[in-house]
């Protein structure tokens, strides 16, 4: 299944000379603009924007995708950014390293039956830590033919945080500029932090 699901991304990025724009998620520049940078990892890092807009503003970033096309295209681009790259299904494959300063998840679906996923993400933020989870809203996914109840929403990670976590953000926003042909005018938006112990 991981398999199949690798082959079917790098036939997606294989088959178009870019698959997304070169513009970094608007969602990261209001959320973790002021953070102090130390060590992020990029969910789902594509082609690397916001794992070069990160490095570019002094984070040490891991960016995981399923896809080897993916990443390989996003390192050519990023030249010698402080950036590892690592393929990875996270639905089978361990969250490489750990403690970070910051858990980034820009539409990222996780099906509700592989909440594990999520899980892991969140035991992947260190003390003091962020974790940023931006989804397109449910009508802009529903105007593409998928059912927002079947992946984990951002707001859901709340159930999944312990005592030790402050809720900082959590909301609906314009996006300010529409993506998906038009139809995902407004993000969902949830950042948590860690508290120290």
């Amino acid at each position: 299944m991981g398999n199949e699901r690798a082959a079917e991304w790098d036939e997606r990025y294989g088959n178009a000379e870019r698959l997304w724009t070169a513009d970094v998620n608007p969602a990261l520049i209001t959320e973790a603009d002021a953070l102090s940078p130390s060590t992020a990892l990029d969910v789902g890092s594509g082609e690397g924007a916001d794992a070069r807009w990160l490095a570019k503003r002094g984070w040490r970033v891991t960016a995981v995708d399923i896809s080897q096309v993916a990443l390989d295209r996003a390192r050519e681009i990023s030249g010698d950014l402080p950036i590892t790259w690592e393929h990875a299904d996270l639905v089978v494959d361990p969250v490489p390293g750990g403690d970070y300063g910051l858990v980034a998840l820009h539409y990222f679906p996780i099906p509700v039956e592989e909440i594990e996923v999520a899980r892991k993400l969140v035991a992947a933020v260190g003390p003091e830590g962020s974790l940023l989870v931006v989804a397109h809203a449910p009508e802009g996914v529903r105007a593409h033919g998928f059912d927002p109840d079947d992946y984990l929403q951002p707001g859901g990670f709340a159930e999944l945080l312990g005592d030790d976590w402050d809720i900082v953000t959590d909301e609906t926003r314009e996006r300010g500029k529409a993506a998906g042909g038009g139809h995902h005018t407004h993000d969902v938006v949830f950042r948590a932090r860690r508290v120290h112990p």
